[in-house]
């Protein structure tokens, strides 16, 4: 079966068509400028912005991005103990994170203790973490740890994942504490991804112009 093709003029006719209230899109700019630490700007924004729970957070997210774990876990704990007490997953992987700097600074014996004491009890506890202990212990049985098959552990944007997933975790604890849109969860994110499961569905049954890039969210025509 053909699948019907929406031209470019047709496309962005459509998209005219969708109104969008100002108050909606000031909401989504204010909750990205929180989440993501913005400060001066955010402050700029609203009059109704907590700036010492903004500054502390990204406090946090700085220290892990560096590879300050041990520093990151005081952090959060001065802000809110509860936050690591009921995530498990988040603690393990804070961790699992301590465990691949010990890695990257090449502090073996000190590394293989840390994974047995620490890592391995919850690893028994749960099999996802255990998959996860194994591959980042497996970097030590490589030279070149960099370019064995888990040498992405070793990547900055293995810091950045774990520190967006502690950020996200402080936002939610902060959004319980004060129903906000400035401290609730990030919206762009899921909004990006409600883009991509859309445009997925809608490739079943039409050709149409795509965002395909959505750095700069240009449409591009549709192949026919």
């Amino acid at each position: 079966m053909s699948k019907k093709v929406i031209t470019r003029e047709e496309w962005e006719r459509k998209l005219k068509d969708v109104k969008i209230r100002k108050e909606d899109m000031n909401k989504l700019v204010m909750n990205f400028l929180v989440t993501e630490g913005y400060v001066e700007a955010a402050e700029k924004g609203s009059a109704d912005i907590d700036l010492a729970t903004i500054t502390d957070r990204m406090a946090v997210k700085k220290a892990l991005q560096s590879g300050n774990v041990l520093d990151a876990i005081e952090k959060v704990n001065d802000l809110n103990p509860t936050i690591l007490d009921t995530n498990p997953q988040l603690y393990f992987h804070l961790q699992q994170q301590r465990l691949i700097e010990l890695i990257r600074s090449g502090k073996i014996e000190e590394a293989l203790e840390f994974a047995q004491e620490e890592l391995a009890p919850r690893g028994e506890e749960n099999q996802s973490f255990l998959e996860e202990l194994e591959r980042t212990v497996a970097l030590l049985a490589f030279e070149d740890v960099k370019n064995c098959p888990y040498g992405e552990l070793l990547d900055v944007s293995q810091r950045l994942k774990t520190a967006s997933e502690l950020n996200a975790a402080i936002l939610t604890s902060q959004s319980h504490e004060k129903e906000s849109i400035l401290v609730a969860d990030p919206k762009l994110p899921s909004l990006l991804k409600m883009l991509i499961w859309a445009q997925n569905q809608l490739d079943e049954k039409a050709a149409y112009p795509r965002i395909n890039n959505l750095t700069t969210a240009a449409l591009e025509d549709p192949a026919v």
